[in-house]
């Protein structure tokens, strides 16, 4: 007696990897992007503004210096140990007192940075800065989280980060605030020198 032999494997063949772009990334990606505005609001008690990826509104508690990373690592050293500064690929972003981005024009042309091309953005009232990635995650580098925003220096919860970011020097301001003038005039310096850098094709530039 012959009979019909069934070729059907019982062992389930094995799944394959979801695509970045596929639905379920795109699931887990915006779950994850929920913990991270959580994480903002309830852990800092910072406002958000929805994404992905979630953004921080500057003007309110802080504004934002955008500079390339290295002119912010030269610029470190005017900063408070507990003052944020967050770091998306080859950008730094240093924060400030609020307020402190209407006064970088005015402290280029005082300083003598206003008639040269620097790199050099600033983000206040009305602006919106990425969130970083909470730090000590852990959070996958998938799920639409690749090239996100990093803290360098985290800030911590409530206001505590307040006092320690840079201002205008005023009578009278409580706290030993680091000085805005100091920290803009470092940064000009090296964005001026690394675009002459890499003007001359990558050459040192003489201090």
């Amino acid at each position: 007696m012959t009979g019909t032999v069934s070729t059907t494997s019982t062992v389930p063949l094995p799944r394959r990897p979801v695509e970045p772009g596929a639905p379920g990334a795109r699931g887990r990606g915006a779950k994850r992007w929920c913990e991270v505005r959580r994480w903002y609001e309830n852990e800092l008690g910072w406002a958000t503004v929805p994404g992905p990826p979630p953004g921080l509104p500057t003007g309110l508690r802080f504004d934002v210096l955008d500079v390339p990373a290295e002119a912010g690592a030269r610029a470190l050293r005017h900063l408070a140990p507990g003052s944020p500064v967050a770091l998306r690929g080859d950008r730094m972003r240093l924060l400030v007192a609020a307020g402190g981005a209407e006064e970088v024009p005015g402290l280029l042309d005082w300083l003598e940075w206003g008639a040269v091309a620097l790199d050099l953005r600033v983000l206040g009232a009305g602006g919106v800065m990425e969130a970083p990635l909470p730090p000590g995650g852990p959070l996958p580098s998938s799920g639409g989280l690749e090239g996100a925003a990093v803290w360098l220096r985290p800030p911590g919860p409530g206001h505590e980060a307040d006092a320690t970011l840079p201002a205008m020097p005023r009578l009278g301001r409580e706290g030993n605030a680091p000085d805005l003038v100091r920290l803009v005039d470092t940064v000009a310096l090296w964005c001026h020198r690394g675009r002459l850098r890499r003007e001359c094709g990558g050459a040192p530039v003489s201090p």
